[in-house]
This record gives C-alpha cells, structure tokens and sequence, in this order.
C-alpha cells in the first residue's frame, strides 16, 4: 500500500505538470511504467485509493479562460505495444485504424452551420473554452453546408515544420520543447493573434452527434465530415489479418533521413514524410451500434484501444553528469553513460533537461539506467534501476566559479549562473556574434575565441573590431601571419553586413535572425527608430507580441548594450534589409544529400528565400521540387517524390531554373 501511495504522488504531479502547466517532467514511456505497475499492484490488492490517476483522466484546468462541462466524459485510451493484442481484440469485426496524433483534443459545436464553441479536453470532464482562438485554426471551417447541430471531436496540432519556425523566434530559455506542448499553449492563450500567428491546424477524429444524420458506421461519418471540408485523421478499415501489415505501412512512415537543428542544438527532430508527432495508433470498432453495445469503464472506452511504438531499451551504467553553461546563463544537465547501441547507432550521453527532471529520476553517478530513443531519434533515460539520488546539484557555476540559483520556469526548475561576467556566458555570446546567420566572421571558432578571452583580447563584441592591433597574435600556437591577416580581413569583410544579421547577433532575448528581418522590415532598417520604439507599438508587430516587445525595449534601454551597440554602429556599414525577389514565389523545395555548387544546403535555402520560394524539411504533396544531385537515390525522401510525381532535380538544373 505504501508503494501504491508513492506511486499516485509521482503520477499525479506528472499529470498536474501536463495538463496545467503544459510542461513534462518524466518521459511518456517513464509515466507508461508506473501507470502499468499502480494498476498491476491495484488489481492484486483490490484496493483502489480515490486520488488514483486510474480513477479519472488528467487534473481540474486551471486558467481565467471560461470552464465548460462536455456532455460526455472524453475518456483515455486503453494501451498495448502488442500488434497480437490487437488482431485478437479486433476479432472477426472490421476495424479503423488511424494516426494516435501527438496534440490537443479538442470539441467542436456548430450550429446552423456556424462555429459556435471550441473546448478543450480538460480533464475529460471539464474543458476550457477556446473558440475565440479556434476561429483561426488554419484548416478548420468556419461554416459548413449542415444546418443541424453538429458536434465533433478532433486533435489541435501544430507540425514540426511550423514548430521549428517558432522556436527559431524564441530566446534559449522560452523555446518549447516538443509540438504538443507549443500547441497546448498556443490554443489556451487569452489573445486570439498569437493562435493566428501560429498556424494550428485540426483533425477530426470522431463525431459525436449530427443533427437529423444516422450511420451505420464511423467510416461513414469520417467520409461525412470530410465532405463537409474537416481535414480528417488518416485512416483506413481493416480486418484482423490486415492488421500487422498496416501497423508496418504506418511504421514505415516515421522512417528518417536528416537532422534539423533548432536553437544551437536544443532541439533536433528529424522529419521525413510525417510532417506531424504522434505517439502511435488508434484502434476502434467501426460499426457503431457494436461499439455502442460494449459501453465503458471507469476510464477507458471499450471500443477503441491505442497501439503504441515499443522502444529499443538499453540497460548501462551513469559514469558522469555534466553540467553545461550557456550563453544566457541556464547550466543543463547531461547523462553521460557506458556505451550502447540502440537502432542502429552508438550513443553514450543523453539530455537530461532540467533540475525537476534529475530529481524525478533519482540520478547518481554508478546508477543502472535504461536508455532509449525517443521517436526512434533522440537518446533519452528511461528509467533509473537503482534509484541512488546522489546527484549534486552545483552550487557553483562549472565555468566561473559563481553561485548559481534554481529558478522555476515553464519547462519546469532550471538552474542558472547569477554571474553577470560569467566567462562561459561571455564566450557563448561572442560565438553567437560570429555565427554564420549573424556576423558570420570565418576564423573566430570557440577556441580561438576563449584563447583570446584569456590573453585579454576579447572582453565583449567591439573588442573583435581592434584584433587588428594585436600583433602578439602571431606569436600564438597555431597561428601565423597568414592566419592573422586572413582573420584581419575577414573582420573587414564583416563590417559590411546587414542590420537583421547585426540585430541577431546582439543576442536580444526571443529574437533570432526570423525575429529580426520581421523587426527591421517593420522600420525600413531605421536603426533609431528600431532603438527607440515602445512596447506598445513594437507588441503589434506581425508575429511578435509581449513577451519579445518588452525583450527588445528592455535591450535598448539598458545603458551599457547601447555603449557597445553605439559603438558598433560607428565601424559598422549596414547594407540595409536583404532583398526579397518574387521569381520563386509560392514554390515550395526540399533539398537533400551534398551539394556541389554551393558551399552547403543552407546557402541553397538562402538563396530560394531570397527570391520568395520556401524550402521545408520534408516531401510532401504541397513540395513543388526536391532538390538531389543523385536523382536515381533510393533514399526515401525521393522515394517520397516519386510516389508524389514531385519532380527531382540537380543543383545545375535549379541553377538553370533562377537564370531562366
């Protein structure tokens, strides 16, 4: 009974920390674990204590948006990782079988063919109404051809592709860490522009009730509402012995080829031809007075059941935790462990997040762990064996020696310097400065720049612009007259750079080089009316709001940023806002594989933006070209092309294609 208890502790702060707070504390497949044990140990016992997660399904919302009652408790889903489980549940029934989609469940009501009401899952019996910001979910119908009342049920979700570009606008320590949790909080905002900003998009997965409308099954009432113009979950029926065949085609679907790197490293998640985060299947019954017959329990309905992907685990051994300082001060955690291989690569270190994610594992060094990749991509501990709890969390910052303090953000307790002149937070903001996307100064690596730091020569951003008196330069290992005035000449060469790449690698909070051609196209490059802008007005910016208003008012009202940014602003020759062509204008490319005539891929995507055109992380229908020199490639994204009939070209003949 006492581990019965501990256990509904854990899981029902996990549960509180998901659905109030829009944050996770514990891997999906670490709750999964405990959740099976506290069922196991509850059907041993016969004891069933009321404050069980088993009881009910998530926590009381908690927000100044409207609560609403559903007229029917939205259950959870019984689970098993098990395809036989499902061939043998099916039965000699016909079945749907669908994308589990990784978002918010959401409740619509029409009425005379008008949106009347959006309402969140809640905690299945109370949601939150949102219809003010459902109003501008990119696909969803503001008015239907049906006159009666119509209610549905659908999953709010946000792609990677648009999540990436979020992101790309945030500061380090706002940056979300998955999908669901962008779109959770993007539906529950009080200001319906950010939800406009921000392109959710709704499947229907369900419909509850059509006025004056009767089915005989739920593939019927799916193909209803897509002729109504919903966007509904791919799904396909199905008999028991097409079950394993079609759990293989889904799988296939989550097959990757490359990285995308968001926020210098933070997040990476590969996207092939699933623009979207899902956690597995859904099962159900199509026949519905069959599903209706089978009723349900306390929390599950009996006619549906999700299959979830089983992840390859790895037991080893926790050698060390590092602790890292970033550029804005936040020290995160990584587990460094003995060796493994887990889908088909050596992994040895993994994430740990956050302080309030250490602490729920229970970490020491010498700790038997397992490990895993979530979605098949992204080393992650999945539960900790032993349990040791030795873990020391630092009261020194590792870099400079200063204290550090815990402070409570979205994603849960992070850990920080309070060290304003931190050495590590001064180097990572001047690698920031140098980067490709910002200055873009060649031969400035890290080293070359803590070396630097050391000898005295760099102390903040203007000091790179009087390298060239530092002769005693050449006298340094590794560097030569040469190395010194080819640096020289490439910080020549940076002074001419234009202002959104100058604005970006100020390292303003929340605004990236996205953030900053927003803010100078807004000004026309006026650099005065830039610094001088209020937050009211700068709040009203497309794509901006509030929090990144106050970031950049709150920079340039600081004294000592604008004594270095008047500075440069004296050496600096800005050549204005990039220009935008339109020769490229609503053609969508992916590029994939080497590239041959430009320097890399993103120099390609450069170029396509500058003349309008967009490039995306995957193939999909709405891809115009895929962009291969080796067009006969089996990979699958041109697989993916080919399936589409999307045209594969080489660089030369892109190259053609802009000459023309």
């Amino acid at each position: 009974m006492d581990r019965m208890k501990e256990l509904i502790d854990i899981l029902n702060e996990a549960s509180r920390a998901y659905y109030q707070e829009d944050r996770q504390i514990m891997s999906d497949h670490e709750y999964d674990g405990l959740y099976d044990e506290l069922v196991k140990l509850e059907n041993e016992s016969g004891i069933v204590y009321g404050g069980s997660p088993t009881q009910r399904v998530g926590y009381t919302v908690l927000s100044s948006l409207q609560k609403v009652k559903h007229d029917s408790p939205i259950l959870s889903l019984d689970k098993t990782k098990e395809p036989d489980k499902l061939v043998s549940w099916l039965g000699d029934k016909e079945g749907i079988i669908s994308w589990k989609l990784d978002g918010l469940t959401i409740v619509l009501t029409y009425n005379n063919g008008e949106l009347q009401r959006a309402v969140t899952r809640g905690n299945g019996e109370i949601g939150e109404d949102i219809t003010h910001n459902a109003k501008y979910f990119k696909n969803l119908p503001k008015k239907i051809k049906f006159n009666g009342e119509l209610n549905l049920r659908g999953e709010g979700i946000i792609t990677f592709t648009e999540f990436n570009r979020i992101n790309s606008m945030l500061g380090e320590d706002e940056v979300y860490k998955n999908p669901r949790n962008l779109c959770s909080g993007t539906v529950r905002q009080l200001n319906s522009k950010t939800s406009a900003d921000r392109n959710v998009m709704f499947y229907a997965f369900t419909l509850v009730r059509a006025e004056g409308k009767d089915f005989e099954k739920k593939s019927e009432q799916l193909e209803f509402l897509k002729n109504l113009g919903f966007d509904v979950v791919e799904h396909y029926v199905v008999k028991a012995d097409e079950i394993k065949d079609k759990i293989k085609m889904f799988a296939e679907r989550l097959d990757v080829e490359e990285e995308i790197k968001v926020l210098e490293e933070m997040f990476a998640e590969k996207i092939e031809h699933n623009d979207f985060a899902s956690d597995g299947l859904v099962l159900t019954f199509d026949s519905i007075a069959y599903s209706n017959s089978l009723g349900i329990t306390s929390k599950f309905p009996r006619d549906s059941i999700a299959f979830k992907w089983s992840d390859e685990l790895a037991e080893t051994t926790l050698t060390d935790i590092e602790w890292n300082t970033s550029r804005t001060g936040r020290i995160n955690p990584v587990a460094v462990f003995e060796p493994v291989d887990i889908e088909g690569s050596t992994v040895n270190r993994a994430s740990v997040h956050n302080v309030s994610v250490l602490e729920s594992l229970k970490l020491g060094v010498g700790d038997r762990i397992k490990v895993y990749k979530a979605n098949m991509i992204i080393p992650q501990i999945a539960e900790n064996l032993t349990c040791s709890a030795t873990a020391e969390i630092p009261k020194v910052c590792p870099v400079c020696g200063g204290e550090t303090e815990i402070r409570s953000l979205r994603e849960g307790a992070e850990l920080y310097c309070t060290n304003p002149n931190c050495s590590a937070q001064r180097i990572k903001a001047l690698v920031h400065y140098v980067s490709r996307d910002a200055m873009n100064i060649e031969g400035l690596s890290e080293e070359t720049i803590k070396k630097f730091a050391d000898m005295g020569i760099l102390n903040n951003y203007t000091d790179i612009y009087d390298i060239h008196s530092h002769t005693e330069i050449m006298e340094m290992d590794g560097f030569g007259k040469k190395s010194f005035d080819n640096l020289v000449e490439a910080i020549e060469k940076s002074k001419n750079v234009p202002l959104e790449n100058f604005i970006n690698a100020l390292g303003i909070n929340h605004v990236g080089l996205a953030n900053a051609k927003l803010l100078c196209r807004h000004y026309n490059s006026d650099i005065e009316s830039i610094v001088n802008a209020d937050p009211v007005e700068l709040s009203e910016i497309e794509g901006f709001g509030e929090v990144i208003a106050h970031s950049i008012h709150s920079y340039f009202d600081n004294k000592e940023n604008m004594e270095l940014f008047n500075k440069a602003v004296s050496i600096l020759n800005f050549t204005g806002q990039s220009e935008v062509g339109d020769k490229l204008a609503g053609i969508t490319f992916v590029i994939t594989g080497d590239v041959e005539e430009f320097k890399n891929r993103n120099e390609v995507k450069a170029l396509i933006e500058s003349l309008g055109g967009k490039v995306t992380g995957s193939v999909t229908s709405k891809t115009n070209y895929l962009i291969n020199n080796d067009v006969n490639s089996t990979s699958s994204k041109n697989k993916k092309a080919k399936e589409l009939n999307i045209p594969i070209i080489t660089e030369k003949e892109f190259i053609a294609m802009i000459e023309e």
